[in-house]
Formats: structure tokens, sequence, C-alpha cells
């Protein structure tokens, strides 16, 4: 019984640990992207060609976080791409990028070109003669809910744009990120875009995010050719892990979506520290029935 007191301090130790606040999963989907026609492929000839770049995208994503290439012949090629955040790992990256075709497949099925964008990685596919589109084209935009009250916010985020801007003209690799105070900012094109056209798309990703958002807490635009994202934290821009993004300030002010699961595993964790007790206990009981029996 003198352990008792132990388990209770356990318990009250573990009550007090507070709910983690993770970033948001880089295997998170963003938008997905599907053609309206589907394959005609009697033969099987593009399922082969697609099924062969999948392979080839996903080899080369724990060594790159860009490839581009093609496979097939003639009007049955297929060409893709995929790209991963430039602040990922190569790790992660793989990580992230072997989850897409898994998800065009389930969410797209097998259309003449797809698109899939997650939190930290997107890949896409079209067969010979698609219709391109404008490097400048609008994809999809995301803008909080919650907006800034009070003057100055839309100052201070056009200042951090300003400089993601700036930035983005001697960025390694077409990834940038800077801050201004509480505004934090994020901008990439895609790996093969030139350095003045990668300007010129953050720009134009700039101006449709000042448009389209307004005072909303927090934003991303995606391009056909590069994407920006910029989050305001009130209470100042939290440190940065190794391998996680900063987390999303509309999210974390709406409540903590991973309490649960935390909370989860500390009464888990309980549950075994009390079980493990009771058998020490129990054990403990079974040896002095033995030792007394044994001297009788």
């Amino acid at each position: 019984m003198s352990l008792i007191p132990l388990l209770l301090l356990i318990l009250a130790s573990l009550s007090l640990i507070p709910p983690s606040k993770s970033a948001p999963d880089i295997t998170n989907i963003v938008y997905k992207g599907c053609a309206k026609q589907s394959l005609s492929d009697p033969t099987g000839v593009y399922s082969q060609a697609l099924s062969s770049l999948y392979g080839t995208l996903l080899s080369q994503s724990s060594k790159s976080k860009f490839y581009k290439t093609s496979t097939g012949s003639g009007q049955s090629s297929i060409s893709g791409l995929f790209q991963c955040r430039g602040d990922l790992s190569n790790v992660d990256c793989y990580s992230c990028v072997s989850r897409l075709p898994i998800l065009i497949d389930k969410l797209c099925g097998k259309p003449i070109a797809a698109r899939m964008q997650l939190y930290g990685c997107y890949m896409l596919y079209e067969v010979a003669g698609f219709a391109q589109i404008s490097g400048m084209e609008m994809l999809f935009k995301s803008c909080s809910g919650t907006n800034v009250g009070g003057a100055g916010f839309e100052e201070k985020r056009d200042t951090a744009l300003n400089s993601l801007e700036n930035g983005m003209s001697g960025a390694n690799g077409g990834f940038f990120t800077t801050s201004y105070q509480d505004v934090y900012v994020l901008g990439q094109c895609e790996g093969d875009v030139g350095a003045s056209d990668c300007v010129e798309c953050v720009k134009n990703a700039v101006q449709k995010s000042q448009v389209e958002c307004g005072s909303s807490i927090s934003g991303q635009i995606y391009l056909h050719k590069c994407f920006i994202s910029y989050s305001f934290y009130p209470n100042g821009i939290p440190k940065k892990s190794s391998s996680a993004s900063y987390s999303s300030p509309s999210s974390s002010s709406g409540g903590e979506p991973n309490t649960g699961k935390t909370v989860a595993i500390i009464v888990g964790g309980a549950a075994g520290v009390g079980f493990l007790v009771i058998c020490l206990l129990f054990a403990r009981g079974l040896l002095k029935k033995k030792d007394g029996k044994a001297f009788k």
C-alpha cells in the first residue's frame, strides 16, 4: 500500500502536462485538380506509362526537392513532376511525395491530367497534347475567416510581402521565407522557372493575396508556377523546429485540434502506470502469502 502515494503523484504529474501544438501535417491536402476527361486506355499503354512515371518521381524524391520527367513515346507519352517545399528534409520530402500517387488515384481516378497539392509537396502529370495554361493562372486560394482588428496590420503584411518579392530575386532554388514584426511570409516557384519569371509570378501572387484575402489573419495563393503564404501572429512568430513549419494562426486561434489525441495519450499512459503498480502490489501480496506458508 505504500506504493499508492507514488501512483497518485504520477497521475497528478501527468495531468499537468499541457497539450502540444503541432504544425500542420505536410501530407494534409490543400487542393486537387482533376481533368474532366478520363484516359481512354484499352491496351493499357497509358497505365503502364503512368505507373513508370510515378516510380521515377518517387525514387527521385529522396534525393531532390524537384524533379520533372516524361515516360512513354509519341501520343502516349505522359509528362509529370513533383516539388517539395524548400525547407523540408529529403526524408520528409519522400514521405510527402509517396502519398501523392495514392491520393491522385483515389480522388481523381485516371484522368488525362491531374494535380495534387499537399501542405508540403505537390505532383502533377498530363498526357501529350493536353492544353497548357498560363503560369500566372490562379489555381487555388485560402483566406482565413478570422480578420485582424485594429489599424496597422495591412501595412505590416504588405511590408513583409514586399520583402518576399525582393528576396525571391536571389532565392536559392526558388524558395524564400522572411518576416516583418508579427507577419511571416513564404514563397516558392516551380523548380524550372527562371529567376525573372519567378519574381514576376510571386509579385502577381502577392497582388492577388492583397485583393482576395483583405484583412484575413492568414492567406495562401497558389498560381500555376508559384505560390505564396502569409501568417500573422499577434503573440509573436513561434520558433520553428527543424522540419516542421509554422502552425496556422487561423487553426490555433480556433482551438486545439490535437488536444483530444494528447489527452488520450496521457490517460493511456496513466492507466498503464496504474496497471503496473496494481500488478506489483498483487505480486507482493502473493509473495507474502507464499513466505507465510513456507514458515508454517
